[in-house]
């Protein structure tokens, strides 16, 4: 799985299976977003939609559970 960390200027920080890896920012969508799960592709990446709503849907229900 590959999740954008953060963009520090042209360049986009990911996390990968093997660790962080800096990638030009022109190869990541344009709506990209931090947390967004991404898929390699020929060009660059691409957001995978339903990988990234699954993983907000999880890290949210933790974080309601960690305040009630």
């Amino acid at each position: 799985m590959i999740i954008l960390d953060r963009i520090e200027g042209t360049t986009a920080v990911l996390e990968t299976e093997d660790g962080m890896e800096n990638v030009p920012r022109q190869l990541l969508p344009a709506e990209v977003k931090e947390g967004d799960v991404l898929q390699k592709t020929q060009d660059g990446y691409q957001i995978d939609t339903a990988a990234t709503e699954a993983r907000r849907k999880k890290l949210l229900a933790r974080t309601k559970k960690l305040l009630s």
